[in-house]
């Protein structure tokens, strides 16, 4: 049931989510200085350069009494938290739906609307939510809601990117299919206990659960009958009951999102009465937190910025090591790209270092498997794919790929073009763009850039069919390892065809292994398949950097903790 965020460039739990990006435009980039980046994955590893004069605060903030505003990429509109993909649309959710656990800086879990208890044989956990709990309207948040939120994530019409399948979850499939009602596995102890039971022990199951966000079923439940998930989609943008820290007042489709707090949120009313989504980019995120029209966006990490964010002497940076990596994606449908020897001819052709150089200037280090440096998995002991065009050129050959008239090479009457889908404005897409090319051409390899914006991009991506052969972005990664929706054949975030059976295996056996120190020698051995298989090139890790408005209090993000958490406790200084 994991999600993985995914990044415009790269919060609640995130097992079942890793969140997507188009990496680069604006979500936090990393940075801080040119130290390489390290383990260090608790608190300290935030760097914080606080503001040094907050008198030279404009009027448009100072006189912001009631209202933050936070800048970010336009999302989708898909504000329900089981649907979202994109980490914009999950920055809107998290602020009007709370999770059952939340990660702290340490990677390791804390209480959100009720606790999780797992039984001594690993094989059900408990959740018992907390006394007082309520959705926005003043009605309790119950096992009714909880148990919903598992039915439409099972239900065979459910086209979200969650995969609650991997849990096993006991009588699963048989709702999945239709011939039952309920699930086995799910049981209403009562209107605050649910028992959840499973067919085999799964080592991230208590991530996985604590990433559930309630979905309400007054709601909710209007739109849904089993087998039928097409009426939910119908209200993505228009929930009506929320259980966090803010509530939907208007969505202004690329252009804003605007909330107001909910009086009878669990953690209390947020202190900050306002709060506003604001779209902006990479060409306007700076001047808007210049002109106090904003008061945090994240911003790419470079010395240039460091250095005039500093220098407005009004704004804070928050500076850490991104949980997450860039990559450029193979189409694994596409004949020539089913090649892996073609697949580490194109990595050893890019001169990674130059696109991460060019970008991030220090802030950021190539990487060489689908993991950051902050995680217990990581591992350096693979192939580097050092740029070079000789080892390029004789994995083509061998490939059987000859160099034509015109340089490009051919095979069986098909050049050999690579289709790049190039979201924009990007950054990191920039720098590919003007060095993928030349690298490229030189090894005999026909580069055919198409820009367009994020979201298009997506939707190509998302078509099995869809006429592309490569396109980068940027996963943000949970605390517990597990690739299953990404890298498992059929995974349900797996949206380029990677099939490999080994890394299904080892996918299999990381889950059902109990130890952390058993589980690291599984990651690491799947690592190390993955890096000589390459359903990706991995381009980098970099530090992320959100920009906050010093009048702005008690902002506390590391690279497990989004801002998103906090949101309620967050201040305006007067």
């Amino acid at each position: 049931m994991k999600r993985n965020k995914l990044l415009t460039t790269v919060a609640g739990v995130a097992t079942l989510a890793i969140t997507l990006t188009a990496c680069g435009s604006k979500a936090p980039e990393q940075g801080g200085d040119t130290k390489k980046l390290d383990g260090d994955l608790t608190n300290k590893a935030t760097e914080v350069i606080k503001a040094e004069d907050a008198s030279k605060n404009p009027d448009a903030a100072k006189n912001r009494k009631d209202t933050i505003v936070i800048g970010i990429d336009a999302p989708d509109g898909i504000f329900n938290p089981a649907y979202h993909e994109s980490q914009y649309d999950r920055y809107v959710a998290d602020s009007m739906f709370a999770y059952i656990s939340y990660v702290k800086h340490d990677g390791t879990l804390e209480d959100g609307l009720g606790v999780i208890k797992p039984s001594e044989d690993g094989l059900s956990y408990t959740i018992t939510l907390k006394d007082g709990v309520k959705w926005s309207d003043g009605t309790p948040i119950t096992t009714d809601d909880l148990e919903f939120s598992f039915f439409v994530r099972a239900d065979k019409a459910y086209d979200g990117p969650s995969d609650i399948s991997a849990l096993k979850i006991k009588g699963l499939n048989a709702y999945h299919d239709g011939t039952s009602d309920k699930i086995e596995g799910i049981e209403k102890v009562d209107a605050k206990t649910l028992k959840v039971t499973l067919e085999e022990v799964n080592a991230s199951a208590i991530y996985d659960i604590g990433n559930f966000q309630p979905l309400p079923k007054a709601f909710y439940g209007q739109h849904y009958k089993q087998g039928e998930g097409d009426k939910l989609q119908a209200v993505h943008r228009t929930p009506e009951l929320f259980s966090g820290p803010y509530k939907l007042k208007e969505y202004k489709e690329g252009q804003s999102v605007i909330l107001e707090a909910n009086e009878n949120f669990f953690q209390g009313k947020a202190k900050i009465p306002n709060l506003i989504y604001k779209v902006t980019n990479k060409n306007t995120a700076m001047q808007l937190l210049e002109t106090g029209e904003v008061d945090i966006n994240a911003l790419t990490v470079s010395t240039e910025n460091v250095s005039q964010i500093k220098s407005k002497g009004f704004l804070d940076q928050h500076i850490y090591p991104t949980n997450g990596y860039g990559y450029m994606a193979f189409n694994h449908r596409k004949e020539a790209l089913k090649d892996v020897k073609v697949r580490q001819a194109i990595a050893h052709a890019l001169n990674r270092e130059a696109i991460v150089q060019n970008v991030y200037k220090g802030y950021a280090n190539v990487i060489n498997i689908p993991q950051s440096k902050v995680s217990w998995a990581y591992t350096d002991d693979v192939d580097k794919y050092e740029f070079d065009k000789e080892k390029a050129n004789s994995l083509l050959d061998e490939a059987g790929w000859k160099k034509g008239s015109d340089g490009i090479r051919e095979k069986d009457g098909n050049k050999l073009s690579i289709k790049f889908l190039a979201s924009t404005p990007n950054e990191v897409n920039d720098a590919i763009l003007a060095i993928a090319k030349g690298d490229f051409k030189e090894v005999g390899i026909e580069f055919l850039p198409e820009q367009m914006d994020f979201n298009t991009v997506r939707a190509k991506v998302k078509q099995k069919d869809g006429d592309y052969d490569m396109y980068f972005m940027a996963w943000g990664l949970t605390p517990d390892p597990d690739p299953t929706t990404i890298f498992k054949t059929g995974g349900s975030q797996n949206e380029i065809g990677y099939s490999n059976a080994k890394v299904d295996e080892l996918i299999s056996k990381g889950l059902k292994a109990t130890k952390q120190e058993d589980r690291k020698v599984i990651y690491q051995d799947m690592y190390k398949e993955l890096n000589k298989d390459l359903p990706y090139i991995f381009v980098y890790q970099r530090r992320d950097m959100w920009v906050v408005n010093s009048r702005i209090k008690n902002v506390d993000v590391s690279p497990y903790r989004d801002f998103t958490i906090d949101l309620g406790k967050y201040e305006i200084e007067q």
